[in-house]
């Protein structure tokens, strides 16, 4: 099973995409905004979901691994297929879907395309108990500095600690207040990508 990519886009398309890992192209299905996010040449790291039919392998690729564990959220919930979570994973970020879900806020999540109003309440029922507190951001007064994780996920992508702190210093990746995680190690990835 695929859980983990990282190579070179080789071709993008508006909800898909070419990743060239060491010469083999993986088709790669992406909610739309993150299809966006990435360009032709970049070199990526997606959190793969890989689905098994019978006639097809398909993947499904995101820029976290929370991202990740939404959509597999979205699409054990009876009526919800990867085209739909996938669908509203590209029209709202996770910590918006979130909070909707968790408040039952049924009106929000039917403006979305695709979504009726008994698939929204469905989601409601069968996710708002099961969302891992982690995922939903807190503004509690006094909370303890997190600690950035983009230094540890290049550390896992065997980069040595001279180029993690290039990475970190440099003006194209931005903060952990201004961009996810995600974003943030595509951009370091870009930079650590450029000859010195």
């Amino acid at each position: 099973m695929i859980a983990l990519l990282r190579g070179v886009v080789a071709q993008r398309d508006t909800d898909r995409a070419i990743i060239d890992v060491n010469g083999v192209g993986y088709l790669v299905q992406l909610p739309s905004n993150v299809a966006q996010e990435i360009g032709e040449g970049e070199e990526v790291l997606l959190h793969i979901c890989t689905a098994v039919r019978e006639d097809a392998i398909t993947l499904f690729g995101f820029l976290s691994p929370e991202d990740r564990t939404t959509f597999e959220m979205l699409r054990e919930v009876n009526g919800v297929g990867p085209r739909t979570a996938l669908n509203i994973l590209s029209q709202m970020d996770r910590a918006e879907l979130h909070r909707a879900i968790s408040n039952e806020e049924i009106a929000v999540l039917t403006k979305l395309k695709g979504l009726g109003k008994k698939t929204a309440e469905r989601l409601c029922l069968e996710l708002k108990n099961k969302i891992p507190q982690t995922f939903t951001p807190t503004t509690m007064a006094g909370k303890q500095a997190e600690a950035d994780p983009l230094p540890l996920a290049l550390a896992q992508l065997d980069y040595r600690k001279s180029e993690i702190d290039r990475a970190l210093n440099s003006n194209d990746v931005p903060s952990m207040d201004d961009a996810p995680v995600g974003a943030r190690l595509q951009a370091a990835l870009r930079v650590l990508a450029r000859p010195l």
